[in-house]
């Protein structure tokens, strides 16, 4: 890894010219790598329980979780169909088997965010009626969709800057209990995503530029006013420990459907990548979870590549894809991020297995896959950890080679694409994808 930006270097040279592009860096021991991370398993299962006293509050509030308890979960979908469509695609053999992690799913605001963004505000909500005396933690939570609790909040106001999908789990939770909700998009933020989060009561501030103009003029705003709570993705803890619940839960759902874990059944997992904090929080989830028998791939657009760009150049946060000639212009809008998190790029770098670019024509191939394959629908963002699967199992893979997997741990491994968002699409919009991915697929 540089501590600075070597323009020739042949990484930075073939990222610089959009094409698709890996890297898997040599990383030291699990029990070191974890000691980067400022969290820790006390931390996540803190969350963890407060997310349970809020289930309560959560099936009031949205009757559509009552079958859950409350509780924000995806399913586990087995894909056998598009596993054949891609081992016969990539000539693959020794494929294990191919799940989905179905985060486009999740119930409130559809998409990963679910988990860190809606966990934030739940985290800020609770502290504020602590503090005023409206509940304890043995409490009730349920009393909070009351009007006691809606006057409290609706003297406090949450904000946050997003390209979208952070946008709306924070800005659909903080009206929901009675805050005072802006979102501050940027230009590349679908049209429908706005119109959901008006509809919802949050107000939503549009922007000229890009997610990085969007969360600085978010944060700026915030600042000047001391009742509103800034979420800031490029730096959020509570985000991070939000996420990270994701591993236990996923490890209880693995013992559900009888799925091992260990040295001889290796877990993949293909985790689409913008800012960092999804991904980020997700894979230390699992690091706790599976410890060195988990292997995470961060996918990120080929115009957008902001954490392996930060990463590999040692510069994190301190350099964006625009400093290497990029545009950061990608129908992949969730991952439209040209400055990656410095928080999780330097407490992650050293757990995460590798990184790979999807161009944006393959993204909507992959979707069509998908959706014709197994019938199920995710956004172009959603479909870059699809790719990691031929990217890892190829026999020329650099790091199948590196790690030297024998075939009986391939044969009996487990490949997870964790989509991250896709089930609240607009139909039209969602057929246009997948016609999209159609027509290029035909010209293949």
């Amino acid at each position: 890894m540089y501590l600075h930006l070597n323009a020739q270097d042949p990484l930075i040279k073939q990222l610089a010219s959009a094409q698709e592009t890996e890297w898997f860096p040599e990383l030291p021991p699990y029990d070191e790598a974890i000691s980067d991370v400022p969290f820790n398993k006390t931390d996540v299962d803190d969350a963890a329980r407060r997310l349970q006293r809020f289930a309560a509050y959560i099936q009031t509030a949205f009757p559509e979780t009552a079958m859950a308890g409350g509780i924000i979960e995806s399913p586990l979908y087995l894909l056998p169909e598009l596993q054949q469509i891609l081992t016969d695609r990539h000539g693959l053999t020794d494929t294990g088997r191919l799940w989905l992690k179905a985060d486009h799913q999740l119930p409130v605001s559809g998409s990963i965010k679910a988990r860190g963004g809606i966990y934030e505000v739940l985290h800020h909500a609770e502290k504020l009626a602590v503090t005023n005396g409206l509940i304890t933690h043995q409490s009730n939570y349920a009393m909070l969709a009351a009007a006691p609790a809606k006057a409290l909040f609706s003297q406090h106001e949450i904000a946050v800057g997003s390209t979208g999908n952070l946008g709306l789990s924070i800005g659909i939770m903080a009206a929901k209990l009675g805050f005072k909700a802006s979102v501050h998009m940027s230009a590349d933020a679908r049209q429908w995503k706005k119109d959901k989060l008006r509809t919802a009561g949050v107000t939503v501030v549009e922007y000229t530029g890009d997610y990085g103009e969007a969360v600085a003029a978010g944060r700026a705003q915030a600042a000047a006013n001391p009742y509103c709570h800034f979420v800031d993705d490029e730096h959020s803890a509570q985000l991070f420990l939000g996420y990270a619940v994701a591993g236990e839960r996923l490890k209880q759902q693995f013992a559900t459907h009888g799925i091992e874990v260990d040295s001889n059944h290796p877990l993949f997992v293909y985790l689409p990548c913008g800012v960092g904090g999804g991904p980020g929080g997700v894979a230390f989830g699992l690091k706790l979870a599976f410890g060195e028998n988990v292997h995470c791939f961060f996918a990120e657009p080929t115009r957008s590549p902001c954490m392996m760009l930060g990463v590999y150049s040692g510069l994190h946060d301190q350099i964006s894809v625009a400093d290497i000639g990029l545009d950061n212009r990608t129908a992949a809008d969730g991952l439209a991020v040209g400055r990656p998190s410095g928080l999780v790029g330097r407490a992650m770098q050293r757990l995460i297995s590798g990184y790979y670019t999807v161009d944006d024509d393959e993204l909507f191939r992959l979707l069509a896959l998908l959706a014709d394959s197994d019938g199920i629908f995710v956004e172009p963002s959603a479909a870059a950890g699809i790719a990691g699967y031929g990217r890892i199992l190829a026999e020329n893979s650099a790091y199948r080679i590196r790690q030297r997997f024998n075939r009986s741990q391939l044969a009996n491994a487990t490949h997870l694409i964790w989509s991250t968002g896709g089930s609240m699409v607009p139909d039209d919009e969602m057929q246009n994808y997948i016609q999209q991915g159609r027509n290029l697929l035909a010209q293949t």
